[in-house]
């Protein structure tokens, strides 16, 4: 039986090593999501994804599903499961479209230019902390 890795230096999760299978398997052959999701939008599990979780006919989404108690973002989801950002993209939506995950958006079209430079600080400092 292998282990997982241990944590890294701060506490977090260990990454997962890269899949075998081909990207398209996790997604059952679909390229595009069905909703056009950010990098930076936060991913959270709801009540009812935590309850379906162990259920859940893919192994991916259920792996998402676990990741997401706690809000991460769409690119912080794709780096811990050590699949394309595209993969990552329909399965959240697939999750989202059963409404065991909500998305929120961190900026609209009517966000200041203080507010976009803010998150442009914050995943700087998220991507120097990587």
């Amino acid at each position: 039986m292998i282990d997982d890795p241990p944590p890294g230096l701060y506490g977090e999760e260990p990454r997962r090593s890269p899949s075998l299978a081909r990207p398209y398997s996790w997604t059952e052959g679909r390229t595009a999501p069905t909703v056009e999701i950010a990098v930076e939008a936060l991913v959270e599990t709801t009540a009812a994804g935590r309850a379906e979780a162990a259920y859940l006919m893919s192994s991916a989404l259920a792996e998402v599903t676990e990741l997401c108690a706690r809000p991460r973002s769409l690119m912080e989801i794709a780096a811990l499961l050590s699949l394309p950002l595209g993969v990552v993209r329909v399965l959240v939506a697939d999750l989202m479209q059963d409404n065991l995950v909500i998305v929120r958006d961190t900026l609209s079209d009517t966000s200041t230019w203080d507010e976009r430079h803010d998150l442009m600080e914050r995943v700087l400092h998220g991507l120097r902390d990587l």
